[in-house]
């Protein structure tokens, strides 16, 4: 049968039950055709893409949370080398044992001999000098050589002696090299050993003998020829200052003011007494 069929060949068919199945292009044809002259003829849209879906926003996630970060604790460390700890409680045994064996300075290196001190542990009189020469370091006791023999005189001009009613002691326990002068650190790690023994000794007065030992007592920086003459305090013991025994030997025309110190200090004792 051909399939160039009018619309009444058409329609027969229908009645009878056949259909007629017409290319795709055919029928496309055919619908224009039927279509009223003054229609618009619109083209078939190719259907919109259905809209993607809106992004939806994650929820955000939860980051961990570091732990504060603490500092490590700072450790105070001192300058140098430790000091003995306990000196201020310290009895004399205890305290000549902690001198002996203090490295709390680079002095310890040098020595041969610490000096501790040397006298009467129940003195009126309290002689300190500066630091122990290389025959103090060698014998370990204070004031020896031609400086501790005029030591001696002096005292004994005054009725006394190195062994009772004095005590003798030095600012530094150990020698410096070469008979320098004392460093302000030596002279800080040392200090509270003679604190300690002023403290044990309770002494009367104190004659400070030479510059360093003079300006460590009383915490000053004048010079000996402005200090002598009048009465000062450490700790509550009465002080007066003179020469030192070598520095004398070297200058003999100021041995009549070392006397006249001597003398000033024995008046002191004796309004103590």
């Amino acid at each position: 049968m051909s399939l160039d069929l009018d619309e009444r060949q058409r329609a027969m068919l229908a009645e009878m039950g056949v259909r007629v199945f017409w290319p795709a292009a055919r029928e496309e044809e055919a619908i224009l055709e039927a279509l009223p002259a003054d229609e618009p003829v619109v083209a078939r849209a190719a259907p919109a893409p259905a809209p993607a879906p809106a992004p939806v926003a994650a929820p955000p996630v939860a980051r961990p949370v570091a732990p504060p970060v603490v500092a490590a604790p700072v450790v105070a460390r001192a300058e140098g080398r430790l000091r003995i700890p306990g000196i201020e409680v310290m009895e004399w045994d205890a305290l000549q044992q902690a001198v002996a064996s203090c490295e709390a300075c680079k002095l310890c290196e040098g020595r041969r001999n610490t000096v501790f001190g040397v006298g009467d542990q129940q003195a009126d009189w309290l002689v300190v000098g500066e630091a122990p020469g290389e025959n103090e370091d060698l014998q370990g006791e204070p004031f020896v050589g031609q400086a501790g023999k005029l030591l001696d005189n002096m005292l004994a001009a005054l009725g006394l002696n190195r062994r009772e009613r004095v005590y003798i002691a030095n600012v530094l326990k150990c020698r410096p090299p070469g008979n320098r002068n004392p460093e302000p650190e030596e002279v800080a790690q040392c200090e509270p050993f003679l604190r300690r023994q002023v403290e044990l000794l309770q002494p009367k007065i104190i004659l400070a003998m030479g510059r360093f030992a003079v300006q460590t007592l009383l915490q000053t920086n004048e010079p000996i020829g402005r200090l002598r003459g009048r009465v000062h305090q450490y700790n509550g013991v009465p002080v007066v200052v003179t020469y030192h025994p070598a520095y004398l030997l070297r200058n003999l025309p100021d041995k009549a003011k070392a006397w006249a110190d001597l003398c000033l200090a024995q008046a002191v004792l004796r309004e103590r007494s």
